[in-house]
């Protein structure tokens, strides 16, 4: 899959969890919804082009999910 659609599919199920009231259940709970849904190539594709080129591309509760769960997601 391309990383530009791993992206996007992030941003969605973060724009989707950031209209939760508690910003931190928010933020587990897209990490969850990565770590149950998405194969783990998927996950592993999507940390190292991170990795690479950093979270600019992501929406800002997309990035702070990623990084306050990396370990949930590897």
């Amino acid at each position: 899959m391309h990383v530009e659609q791993l992206i996007r599919m992030v941003n969605q199920i973060g724009s989707f969890f950031e209209a939760m009231p508690d910003r931190s259940e928010a933020l587990h709970d897209l990490a969850l919804h990565l770590q149950r849904f998405w194969e783990p190539r998927m996950r592993r594709e999507l940390l190292q082009h991170l990795d690479a080129a950093g979270s600019g591309a992501l929406n800002p509760v997309s990035a702070e999910a990623i990084h306050l769960h990396r370990a949930l997601l590897e």
